[in-house]
């Protein structure tokens, strides 16, 4: 049972398919079905398929239908779309990418209290999710979805909440900054570098970066004391003393030498670019989770031991206290993610393309009229 405006609505439960035709839906819902980008098959932007009816599924208790009016273009949605994680999703596929959402509550599980039909909300899916938010409607979980500010638009506020969350598990959830410490951010010109960089100046760190020269004034307006250009810049002579923590959100083994590098002892290295799905895709879920997990182990005793340092491997996952923050800080005008370009969610395939391409460097956002 779900709620839709102030009616209470009874479905029957099907089976929890992650997309279903429009003709074979179990429940009698609202909203039966939907417009939605398809993946039917890995590939290159062509490969995407905008469908007129699309099932929405039928809600948890806990879930919230959301009538989505923005939805951001994130890195892993290039990288799922080529056939990133395809051992954990080429058996799920068809499957709906996106990720961040923006929009109003259109219904209710049972058991929401936090949120009521109209309101307008935004947040993010878990990277694993198999129906995305590139629809019309998206499900998301309760505590998967936050208020909007109303300063901030719908356009804006699909830009934050993916970055912002994954920026947010990796310096407070793993590294637990504090007022005082230094920060350095490894690939400050993306959405996540930008977004580590507002949240660890909103905690009261010194933060650095190192970004493009393109991204050098970006970086230094969001609160950045230090913007390197790692293209003209040796990052570890340009920069001085140690830090607490180091993001990189560009994980290539040039990278990590230089954030270990210039971590403190006890401080926390935490790059985005963990090795569990490549893995999986190389060798089989089987063989290639257990390989990362002895890998990262592996790595986490030898920095322990060789630099007296801990080292991650991170990942965005739900977080209401994080999610509240977010919107704290956005709605103050304190966390903002630069959108560069809007295209309609009917133009996925030149948004794709563009990204794929680098002619639009920033931030890209779907609308969805």
């Amino acid at each position: 049972m779900w709620r839709l405006g102030g009616r209470r609505i009874r479905t029957l439960r099907g089976p929890a398919v992650g997309l279903r035709s429009a003709s074979t839906a179990a429940a009698a819902s609202a909203v039966p079905s939907c417009r939605a980008v398809v993946l039917p098959r890995f590939g290159g932007p062509e490969v995407l398929e905008v469908r007129p009816a699309v099932s929405v599924p039928d809600l948890k208790p806990c879930d919230v239908l959301v009538r989505a009016r923005a939805v951001s273009i994130n890195p892993l949605d290039l990288r799922m779309r080529s056939g990133y994680g395809r051992a954990i999703f080429e058996p799920l596929l068809p499957l709906i990418l996106g990720r961040d959402v923006s929009g109003e509550v259109a219904a209710i599980g049972a058991s929401v209290s936090s949120l009521v039909v109209g309101q307008e909300v935004f947040g993010a899916l878990h990277p694993t999710a198999v129906r995305g938010t590139y629809a019309d409607y998206v499900v998301l979980s309760e505590d998967e979805l936050t208020p909007k500010p109303p300063s901030v638009t719908h356009v804006e506020a699909s830009a934050i909440p993916f970055a912002a969350l994954t920026a947010w598990r990796a310096l407070k959830s793993t590294a637990q900054i504090t007022n005082g410490q230094r920060l350095l951010v490894l690939g400050g010109g993306g959405a996540v570098g930008l977004a580590a960089i507002q949240l660890g100046v909103a905690v009261g760190c010194s933060v650095s970066a190192t970004c493009g020269s393109q991204s050098i004034e970006r970086v230094l307006a969001v609160g950045a004391e230090q913007a390197i250009d790692y293209t003209a810049e040796d990052i570890e002579v340009a920069i001085k003393g140690q830090f607490d923590a180091v993001i990189d959100t560009i994980g290539v083994p040039e990278t990590e030498r230089t954030g270990i590098n210039l971590l403190k002892k006890g401080g926390h290295y935490m790059t985005l670019q963990g090795e569990t799905a490549s893995l999986a895709d190389k060798y089989g879920l089987a063989i290639g989770i257990p390989a990362a997990t002895a890998i990262l182990l592996k790595k986490q005793l030898q920095y322990r031991y060789s630099h007296g340092i801990e080292y991650w491997w991170t990942y965005m996952r739900a977080d209401a206290e994080g999610l509240h923050e977010i919107r704290r800080l956005s709605g103050a005008g304190k966390l903002k993610i630069p959108v560069e370009k809007t295209f309609s969610i009917a133009e996925v395939r030149k948004a794709h393309e563009m990204k794929e391409k680098r002619i639009i460097p920033g931030k890209v956002v779907l609308e969805v009229d």
